[in-house]
């Protein structure tokens, strides 16, 4: 059986942590990571942050809370799957659909810029499969917050873009359903 879609690596994990300034601590100091943005409590319970060992801007992030109904030992936030391509995203999405998981989120985060769809797994894992995460340079500065532009739908991610993202969808049937208005295949 073939997918629409191929995982061209794992892109990054997300873990809760119960110190989030020692953990901070831990991946920068001692393994050299680099902080490319941190979210507030109030954008993220118990605070956010994202860091980076390559030119994605994350490869980690640290949770500084763990949600509401997960156990002590709950450490896992989710983990994300790079795509090669934004056309990808969208056939993973239908695909999901058709194959009845549970979606649980899909458009543009804030933070990295990427175009996502979110679901879960048989067992219950949180998983992403993106495309187009931002990239740091040399100087190591990350895309300022004014320019994130956070959708909550693929089609919103398409047509709201970021400046430097292109999100030209190459398929023409995919761009056919964007015009038409449709998320159906």
């Amino acid at each position: 059986m073939s997918t629409p879609f191929a995982v061209q690596k794992i892109g990054h994990a997300v873990v809760y942590v119960s110190d989030l300034e020692r953990s901070k601590r831990f991946y920068t100091e001692v393994l050299g990571f680099k902080v490319s943005d941190v979210y507030p409590g109030t954008m993220m319970p118990g605070g956010m942050v994202f860091l980076r060992c390559n030119g994605d801007h994350h490869c980690l992030a640290l949770v500084g809370d763990r949600a509401p109904d997960a156990g002590p030992d709950k450490s896992l936030h989710h983990l994300a799957f790079e795509l090669a391509t934004l056309d990808e995203v969208f056939r993973a999405r239908d695909h999901l659909k058709a194959h009845g998981a549970k979606l649980t989120y899909e458009g543009r985060r804030r933070a990295g810029c990427q175009v996502s769809v979110e679901f879960l797994d048989p067992d219950g894992h949180h998983l992403e499969l993106y495309w187009g995460v931002d990239q740091i340079g040399a100087d190591g500065r990350s895309r300022p917050w004014e320019e994130w532009r956070q959708t909550m739908t693929l089609e919103d991610a398409v047509r709201i873009a970021p400046v430097g993202q292109d999100t030209t969808l190459h398929d023409a049937a995919l761009r056919a359903r964007l015009e038409a208005g449709t998320d159906r295949p």
